[in-house]
């Protein structure tokens, strides 16, 4: 277990953008043959944003970080890093970090890079930007997002209603602060959530574009994203009420001091059952699963951005943050917060 805790480096402001196109689960289910009210009842979903063809993670990301620095009024000289967390990157090479230093107008001076990370990866890019900071560098920017909706199948009953695009930016730079981080990794969980085919250890063929007839009447390619729901759910009650126990141990924090634990938005059945383990009140633990579903590696920034906006703006509050899914990997800190930029979400054409 990874457990790190920081004091020279601070969180100066955070955003979001989502695409403004929205499919709801009526209209998946209809398509499907399946009773939308039972899957409503099951994730707590309603409806989800999805990002049209042309537009990629890295898109709602620029967009993210250009509102995020016009409101910090930052020298884009001064940017000394950029931290690119996702899923779905714009090629296989070059990392799309590079191709975002030329878009947004960084400096040659700047080191940017890309890391494949999931569910627990808004912790994970927070704990890498912090350390850059506390290593000496003077400002970088977190950029997370995800357009998963473009790797699921839409014939896939088990993935198909869950998830959202998004993108968010997050900017760091040196200034006092007390923040703890836990992370952890158990790689024995990886077949339950994995894409199998179109990478290195199993190359693309045409034949494993073809979506065909999987378990349970579930169909998808072998490029497409499968989920082991199950074990998913035993993973997750296993390894997260721990993780915030750590969290409250090795920070010296109190339950009833915590202001708003901000969790990765899975579905609302398993926040539901986390809120009830780790103990804390449900007014606590906000949520935007219900309009935008599961956003994958931003989903805890996009809550922060929709839920906490107003409160971080104006005022320090306590947060703990945690992700996990994909790997299996989760993450958490917990720290004091704000006030910080927040300009308002963007919905993009």
């Amino acid at each position: 277990m990874a457990i790190v805790q920081f004091t020279k480096s601070k969180i100066a402001g955070i955003t979001c953008t989502l695409p403004r196109q929205i499919i709801t689960t009526a209209e998946v289910a209809a398509a499907l043959g399946t009773n939308a009210t039972k899957v409503k009842a099951m994730t707590g979903i309603s409806q989800r944003r999805i990002a049209p063809p042309e537009i990629c993670a890295s898109d709602l990301c620029v967009d993210a970080a250009g509102r995020l620095l016009v409101d910090l009024e930052w020298d884009l000289q001064s940017i000394d890093a950029l931290v690119f967390v996702t899923q779905t990157p714009d090629y296989i090479l070059p990392a799309t970090a590079c191709t975002l230093q030329q878009r947004l107008g960084l400096p040659n001076t700047c080191a940017c890079f890309d890391v494949n990370m999931g569910c627990s990866g808004y912790i994970y890019g927070l704990w890498l930007a912090s350390s850059l900071v506390e290593s000496g560098l003077k400002r970088v920017l977190l950029l997370v997002g995800d357009t998963l909706t473009r790797i699921v199948s839409e014939a896939d009953r088990s993935v198909a209603f869950l998830f959202g695009d998004s993108g968010s930016a997050t900017a760091l730079e040196q200034g006092e602060s007390n923040t703890t981080f836990v992370l952890g990794t158990d790689g024995s969980g990886a077949e339950h959530l994995i894409i199998r085919a179109g990478q290195a250890r199993q190359r693309m063929t045409p034949d494993l574009c073809k979506r065909v007839e999987m378990e349970g009447g579930n169909i998808r390619s072998p490029q497409e994203l499968y989920m082991n729901g199950s074990e998913v759910m035993a993973f997750t009650l296993r390894e997260v009420p721990p993780l915030f126990e750590q969290l409250l141990e090795h920070s010296g924090t109190q339950r009833d001091e915590i202001d708003a634990v901000v969790m990765h938005q899975a579905n609302q059945f398993l926040l539901d059952n986390l809120t009830r383990k780790i103990g804390i009140e449900s007014n606590r633990v906000p949520t935007t699963v219900e309009n935008f579903g599961n956003t994958s590696c931003a989903s805890v920034a996009v809550k922060i951005s929709l839920c906490l906006g107003e409160q971080i703006s104006e005022n320090n509050i306590k947060l703990a943050m945690m992700g996990f899914g994909v790997g299996w990997s989760w993450a958490g800190c917990i720290g004091d917060f704000g006030p910080i930029k927040v300009p308002p979400v963007n919905f993009l054409e």
